[in-house]
C-alpha cells in the first residue's frame, strides 16, 4: 500500500465582531484554502441557518463522490476502448436528522448523462459503473451505499 496526504486549511470567516457570544451572534461561513487553488467560500446547510448561495459540507461530499466516480468512470472507459465525448452528473444524496440534531446521508444516487461515440456499447459502458466502487477514494471511505442510474447518449460526431 501507498499513503497519499492531503490538506487544507477551513478558516472561519463568520465572527461579526462578538465572537460565539451567543447563538445567533456568529455566521456559519468559512474558507476552504487549499495551496496553489481558488479559495472556496463556504457555509452551512441552509437548513441550518446558512447562506444558501455557499456551497455546503453535503454539497462538497455529494460532489466529491460524483467527481471521483465519473473521473475512474472516464479512465475505465478509455482503457475498454469505449469513446465517451461527454459526460454531466446531478447526483442526489439523501440525508437524515435525528431529533437530538445529529445528522447524516443515508445513501446517494448518481444520475450521469454520458455521451459516447457513435458505435459505442451502451451496455459495455454501463457495466463499467460497478468496478468503479473498487477504485473511486471517496465511495470506498463512506458509510452509506451510492447507487447509479445512468443515461447514454451518441454523439453526432
Amino acid at each position: 500500500m501507498t499513503s497519499h496526504a492531503y490538506t487544507a486549511r477551513i478558516a472561519w470567516t463568520g465572527n461579526r465582531g462578538t465572537g460565539t457570544s451567543a447563538y445567533k451572534a456568529y455566521d456559519r461561513t468559512w474558507q476552504v484554502e487549499t495551496p496553489g487553488k481558488p479559495v472556496i467560500a463556504c457555509s452551512n446547510d441552509p437548513l441550518l441557518g446558512g447562506d444558501p448561495g455557499l456551497h455546503n459540507p453535503e454539497d462538497m461530499l455529494l460532489s466529491a463522490l460524483s467527481a471521483c466516480h465519473m473521473l475512474w468512470f472516464l479512465h475505465l472507459a478509455s482503457a475498454a476502448g469505449i469513446v465517451v465525448t461527454g459526460y454531466e452528473d446531478c447526483p442526489e444524496g439523501i440525508g437524515e436528522t435525528a431529533p437530538d440534531g445529529s445528522g447524516r446521508f443515508v445513501s446517494a444516487t448518481l444520475r450521469p448523462v454520458i455521451t459516447l461515440a457513435p458505435g459505442m456499447d451502451a451496455a459495455k459502458a454501463d457495466a463499467i459503473h460497478a468496478e468503479i466502487h473498487t477504485y473511486c477514494f471517496i465511495a470506498r471511505s463512506v458509510s452509506f451505499p451510492v447507487d447509479h442510474a445512468a443515461e447514454y447518449r451518441f454523439s453526432d460526431q
